[in-house]
């Protein structure tokens, strides 16, 4: 079975959230959540959109954490090859009432179309029931599901006898039947679902001196840690803290777990339907080259960020399973504020100097590469990343207590 998507809308209001469907224009923006708030005829209300939920597009025409709806100019922009949009709601009114939640859906139509016999055509009508009376209406997690789904069903006509064929991937299973058939579409929209996009983040600490520190990191609410280690303390839904000796040779100990390391490791999600690989990585902001380009070409743009000869080996080495798995690889680094406002990190040691490296790539087809013509090697040669990434002199003084966090995002 297939999911028709709609773009969908969360609408806040101080601690109270709600989801509707997506609106076309402002007014009707304007409209649902003024429905939904009911302010006073005298009450403040705007609109806003955190700059980390809008599209990149539109994230690049303000300094400012947050874009003001003010007209459909700016909603068009905002939600311009988004999946979805989170829209903030600034007012003096009091909080809206509580929604009861909408009933269970537990059986819902079906509609097959049957082909008896070639040219004459039948309709079959039935009903889709819930297996133990469970809410088809909602994902595990309890997220509204919206939409239209669809099947198919194959007639085998064998004489006077017709049989219904499924075509799909058999289950690998002992205690499932040989008969028993799995759809080859869901296999691969379960195997996707069971590899989540994954950042992969190692964070290294140089300090001028022996001394004693936090680290903190804050994560944004789309964003989720599910592996650190050595294991950070969890102090609450998105928020990890680290208490750490560190030493000027880069050795860090972290009490709790009576461990020495060199780095701190952790892996961070993202929502799954904020990872759209055709957004996060196009010609508009990213290059495109061949594989065998692009390992050697790394390096030389992780030399001029500053990282050392042994660091950016490791770095190459780390990921080099996840890079060889394609013949054309798309990237680009993000700049400070875009990592921040998924991850940010803070240090109880000032002054402190981060260099933050986040790269993001994905796997390309020969047809694909066509489209990033004019991004490719020549002109990813050309770009200052230095200044793209926020890198800073001052990262390779070794007076100064220095932070350096590498992460490495595939989007699929």
């Amino acid at each position: 079975m297939a999911l028709a998507r709609q773009r969908l809308l969360t609408l806040a209001y101080g601690d109270m959230e709600t989801v509707r469907v997506l609106p076309q224009s402002f007014p009707e923006l304007e409209a649902v959540a003024r429905d939904w708030t009911k302010p006073p005829p005298d009450a403040i209300f705007s609109l806003r959109v955190p700059v980390e939920f809008a599209s990149l597009s539109a994230s690049r025409l303000v300094s400012g954490p947050y874009i003001y709806l003010t007209g459909e100019d700016s909603y068009q922009i905002a939600i311009y090859g988004v999946q979805g949009l989170r829209v903030e709601i600034v007012s003096d009114a009091p909080p809206p009432p509580d929604e009861p939640p909408p009933p269970p859906v537990t059986e819902m139509p079906a509609t097959f179309n049957l082909e008896l016999v070639p040219g004459q055509q039948i309709s079959l009508e039935t009903t889709v029931s819930s297996a133990e009376d469970l809410d088809m209406s909602r994902m595990e997690d309890g997220t509204m599901v919206e939409g239209m789904f669809w099947g198919k069903l194959d007639i085998v006509h064998q004489g006077d006898t017709h049989k219904v064929d499924f075509t799909g991937t058999r289950m690998m299973n002992p205690d499932i039947t040989p008969e028993f058939l799995f759809d080859s579409r869901v296999m691969t929209k379960l195997t996707t679902a069971a590899k989540p996009t994954t950042a992969k983040c190692h964070l290294s600490i140089l300090a001028p001196l022996q001394q004693y520190c936090d680290v903190i990191l804050s994560l944004s609410p789309h964003w989720k840690l599910p592996l650190t280690w050595p294991p950070a303390e969890t102090l609450s839904e998105n928020k990890f803290k680290y208490f750490l000796r560190v030493h000027p040779g880069g050795a860090l100990e972290h009490f709790e777990s009576e461990m020495v390391a060199t780095s701190l490791y952790y892996e961070a999600q993202p929502d799954p339907g904020m990872v759209d690989p055709n957004e996060f990585i196009a010609p508009r902001n990213g290059f495109a080259m061949s594989f065998r380009d692009f390992i050697p070409h790394l390096m030389i743009v992780l030399d001029q960020l500053g990282m050392s000869l042994h660091a950016r080996t490791n770095f190459i080495n780390n990921n080099l399973s996840a890079f060889s798995a394609h013949k054309n690889i798309a990237y680009r680094f993000l700049p400070p504020t875009r990592i921040a406002a998924a991850v940010d990190i803070s240090v109880t040691a000032e002054p402190c100097v981060f260099t933050r490296l986040f790269l993001i790539f994905r796997g390309l087809n020969d047809d694909d590469v066509g489209l990033f013509a004019g991004a490719g090697e020549k002109e990813a040669n050309s770009v200052n990343w230095r200044e793209i990434v926020g890198w800073s002199e001052n990262s390779k003084d070794t007076t100064q207590f220095r932070v350096l966090e590498t992460s490495v995002l595939e989007v699929t």
